[in-house]
């Protein structure tokens, strides 16, 4: 099997296994993650923040989108061009967002671009990663293209129960120094500290 082939093959097992989590665990883990993710002194810090608009089968990410916004952060969000380009585009309010190319909220093509060297804090989605930090995303290699050119601090936001450790990687997927779930907070594969 290929690289490619065990990266659709945990796809499919991924998105089976999430349609099977209860919706109290999904909202459980959504106000864990969220409440983490507000206590990171990097988040805390950090002046201008990248954070992605939660789908239903993802992590509602609307409670640190809204607190980004109250906290006066410089808040920008992915916008999809086509197939092979995002941009990041400022947003100063939650009414700003419209469904963009895949029916997904983003901001509007009016909206202010931002270049990820502005970018001092990055939350990123993804199916499913390990406590490494390896990601496997939906395919379009988005982010993998983001991180390619991004310095500052990122984080990943996986439920706990999506978490696998054999991750199919290949030369171009880039790790993510911290992982972030409900049970907590990893550091390169280990535990650590929050606030």
């Amino acid at each position: 099997m290929t690289r490619q082939e065990e990266k659709q093959s945990l796809r499919k097992t991924i998105r089976a296994l999430n349609t099977q989590l209860s919706s109290r665990y999904r909202q459980k883990s959504d106000r864990e993650i969220v409440a983490h993710l507000l206590a990171m002194p990097e988040y805390q810090q950090a002046e201008t923040v990248f954070c992605f608009v939660g789908t239903s089968r993802e992590i509602d990410t609307r409670p640190i989108l809204a607190d980004a916004l109250a906290q006066k952060k410089v808040l920008c969000l992915p916008a999809c061009l086509d197939r092979s380009t995002m941009v990041l585009r400022q947003i100063c309010s939650l009414d700003d967002l419209v469904p963009g190319a895949y029916g997904i909220l983003e901001p509007p093509a009016e909206a202010p671009l931002l270049s990820v060297d502005e970018v001092d804090f990055s939350i990123l989605p993804c199916m499913t990663c390990n406590h490494l930090g390896q990601r496997l995303g939906r395919g379009f290699g988005y982010y993998d293209r983001f991180l390619a050119g991004y310095r500052s601090s990122a984080v990943l936001i996986c439920r706990e129960q999506l978490i696998r450790e054999e991750i199919p990687v290949e030369p171009h997927d880039y790790p993510v120094p911290w992982v972030l779930t409900e049970v907590g907070l990893y550091e390169d594969g280990t535990p650590a500290r929050l606030g």
